[in-house]
C-alpha cells in the first residue's frame, strides 16, 4: 500500500515510513551520547542533524566501541572511497581498528586495492567471505545485483553480534519484494553518502586542511539489537568526512534514491539535454552553440548558482525578458515532468522498479549493455569541452526553466509522499549540484550514464527517453503554440517553502568545491 499526504498534513519534523504492506508515522528526531546533535529548521519543519568535521575524529573510538575489524566488501566506487576514508580517520586518532577489503576470489581489483594501501600480507585484504566472517562491522558495497544474489550466504557468514552496514536501501527493497527480511539477530544500519565514491574521497582529501569538507550522508538504523547502532552509524558518517548527517529509514532511502537517479540526478537531465539540443538546432543554432546552451549551461553555470545561493537565485538573476522566457519554459514543463516523476516514484515504491533491475541483470549475458555516448550530442560535447572557456558559458533562461521545473516537480513528488526536507533537498538538489553535475561537466552526461552503477544505469536509460519524449511532445509544443504561462505555477515556484530549506542546506554544504582533473578516469562511477 502506498501512502500520500499533503505536506501540511504531516506534523513538523515527521517522516512517513511506508512499505509494500503498511504505513506508519515516526518522528525523525534522534539522540546521541557521543556526538552533539542540533535542530535545524528546513522550511516549515525542524529536523535533527549531526554536523561533521575533523574536530569530531577524537570521538570515533567511542562511537566504534566494540568494533575491532571493519570489513568493506566490494571495490566499485563507494568501497575504495569509504575504506580509505575510514582507515585514514581512525588512524588519525590512533585507533587500532582494522579496515579490510573483501573481494571475490580472483578479482582483478586486488591490484587496485594494493595500490590504495590494502594488502593480504597486512591482513587488510582478502577473499570476501573470509573478511565477512572476521568482521564486527560488515559494510556491504558490492553491486545491487550481487547483493540480491548472495544475501543468504552473506548473512550466514556473519559472526554472531556483527553489524551489517549498507550504503543503499536496495537490498531491503529486494527483500520486501520477495517477502523476506534481514535476520533478527543482527544490527542493520546504513550510511548513504549523497554523491559518488570519487566525490566522497576527493572532498575528504581536499578537506584535510579544511574542517567539514566532504559529502553529506543520510543514516538509518533499521535494526538495533545492541542498543549501539545509532552511535556506530554516526561514527561511520563522521569518519567518511560528511559535513552533516540526517536521519532516514532504509525504505525511505531506497525510494528517494532510486527515484532520484531516474529523475533530475541523471535520467531527467539526460533527456532534457537531448531534447533541447535538437530544439535549439531547429531554431537555427549550430550544434556547438546548442550544446553550450543546454548541457554546458546546466552543468557549468546553473547548478553552480544553485549550489551556493539556492534554486530561486537562478531565476532572480535574470532581467525581465529572460524571466519571461524562463516562465514560459517552466510553466510548460512542470506538469509533463511531474507526470513522469510520479510514475517513477510509484514504480519504485511498489517494488516494480527493483524487479526491473533484477530481471535486467538476468538478461545481461544475453544482451550486454552498450554505451550511449556515440550520438551527435555527446560527440559535439567532446569538442566543446576541449575548447571550453568557462567565462563564456551562457545561462540560457529557457534551459534553466526546463531544468528547474523538473527539479521542482521531483521535489514536490517527494514532499507529497512524506519525505523530510533534508532527504528531499539532498536527493533532488545537493547531490546533483555538488557531486554529479561537476562530473558531468568534466566528462559529459552520457559518460555518467555509461559508467554508473547497474541500478542507476538501468533506470536512467529506461526513463531518460521518457523525459525527452514528453518534453518534446507536450512542453515545447505548448510554448510553440502560444499556450499562456500558468501564473499560479510561477507564483507557487516563487513562494515554495523548499527555497528556504535549500538555502539552509547551502550553509551546510562542503567547505570546499570538488576539484576535478585528468586523473579522474574512474572505471566505474557508482551513484548510491
Amino acid at each position: 500500500m502506498q501512502f500520500r499526504a499533503p505536506i501540511d498534513a504531516i506534523a513538523p519534523g515527521c517522516l512517513i515510513i511506508y512499505s509494500l504492506t503498511e504505513c506508519s508515522l515516526n518522528y525523525c528526531s534522534f539522540k546521541s551520547n557521543v556526538f552533539k546533535t542540533q535542530e535545524v529548521t528546513f522550511a516549515d519543519t525542524k529536523e535533527t542533524i549531526v554536523k561533521g568535521g575533523r574536530d569530531l575524529f577524537p570521538l570515533l573510538p567511542k562511537a566504534f566501541e566494540g568494533i575491532k575489524k571493519i570489513g568493506v566488501i566490494g571495490w566499485g566506487s563507494q568501497a575504495p572511497a569509504q575504506a580509505q576514508n575510514l582507515r585514514d580517520s581512525l588512524a588519525e586518532v590512533g585507533s587500532d581498528i582494522t579496515v579490510s577489503i573483501g573481494l571475490r576470489k580472483g578479482s582483478s581489483s586486488f591490484s587496485e586495492a594494493n595500490e590504495c594501501g590494502f594488502s593480504e600480507e597486512a591482513g587488510t585484504l582478502g577473499e570476501m567471505f573470509d573478511v565477512i566472517k572476521e568482521s564486527d562491522l560488515v559494510i556491504l558495497l558490492i553491486s545491487d545485483a550481487a547483493q540480491a544474489t548472495l544475501y543468504k550466504e552473506i548473512f550466514a557468514a556473519m559472526k554472531p553480534g556483527a553489524t551489517l552496514g549498507l550504503s543503499h536501501g536496495f537490498l531491503l527493497g529486494y527483500l520486501d519484494s520477495i517477502g523476506e527480511s534481514f535476520p533478527e539477530n543482527m544490527d542493520v544500519i546504513a550510511v548513504c553518502p549523497k554523491g559518488m565514491g570519487p566525490s566522497v574521497r576527493r572532498l575528504y582529501e581536499q578537506g584535510k586542511d579544511v574542517n567539514g569538507a566532504g559529502i553529506n550522508s543520510s543514516f538509518a538504523v533499521h535494526q538495533d539489537k545492541s542498543g549501539k547502532a545509532t552511535e556506530l552509524a554516526l561514527g561511520w558518517g563522521v569518519a567518511l568526512g560528511s559535513p552533516f548527517m540526517f536521519e532516514t529509514t532504509l525504505r525511505s532511502e531506497y525510494c528517494s534514491d532510486i527515484y532520484g537517479e531516474r529523475g533530475i540526478l541523471l535520467g531527467a537531465v539526460h533527456g532534457i539535454v537531448e531534447s533541447l539540443y535538437r530544439r535549439y538546432q531547429r531554431q537555427g543554432m549550430t550544434p556547438e552553440q546548442a550544446f553550450l546552451e543546454t548541457s554546458e549551461s546546466i552543468t557549468g553555470k546553473i547548478v553552480k548558482i544553485i549550489s551556493t545561493q539556492g534554486i530561486k537565485a537562478v531565476y532572480e538573476q535574470f532581467n525581465d525578458a529572460d524571466k519571461a522566457e524562463f516562465q514560459k519554459a517552466y510553466s510548460a514543463s512542470y506538469m509533463p515532468a511531474k507526470e513522469i516523476l510520479q510514475e517513477i516514484y510509484d514504480e519504485v515504491s511498489s517494488g516494480n522498479e527493483i524487479r526491473t533491475v533484477i530481471m535486467h541483470g538476468k538478461r545481461i549475458n544475453k544482451f550486454p549493455v552498450g554505451k550511449i555516448d556515440g550520438t551527435d550530442t555527446w560527440i559535439v560535447g567532446e569538442k566543446v569541452r576541449a575548447n571550453r572557456d568557462e567565462d563564456k558559458i551562457p545561462i540560457n533562461p529557457f534551459t534553466a526553466g526546463v531544468y528547474i521545473a523538473t527539479m521542482m516537480a521531483q521535489i514536490d513528488v517527494l514532499l507529497e509522499a512524506g519525505h523530510p526536507y533534508s532527504e528531499v533537498v539532498n536527493e533532488s538538489v545537493i547531490e546533483a549540484v555538488d557531486s554529479l553535475c561537476p562530473y558531468m561537466h568534466y566528462r559529459g552526461v552520457a559518460f555518467m550514464v555509461d559508467n554508473c552503477s547497474f541500478t542507476a544505469k538501468t533506470g536512467s536509460r529506461k526513463w531518460a527517453p521518457r523525459f525527452d519524449y514528453i518534453l518534446d511532445q507536450l512542453a515545447y509544443t505548448a510554448v510553440d503554440n502560444g499556450v499562456p504561462v500558468n501564473q499560479q505555477l510561477i507564483k507557487d515556484f516563487e513562494q515554495h517553502p523548499v527555497h528556504s530549506a535549500v538555502e539552509e542546506c547551502c550553509k551546510l554544504r562542503p567547505a570546499v568545491d570538488i576539484s576535478l582533473f585528468a586523473e579522474t578516469s574512474t572505471k566505474e562511477i557508482v551513484i548510491q
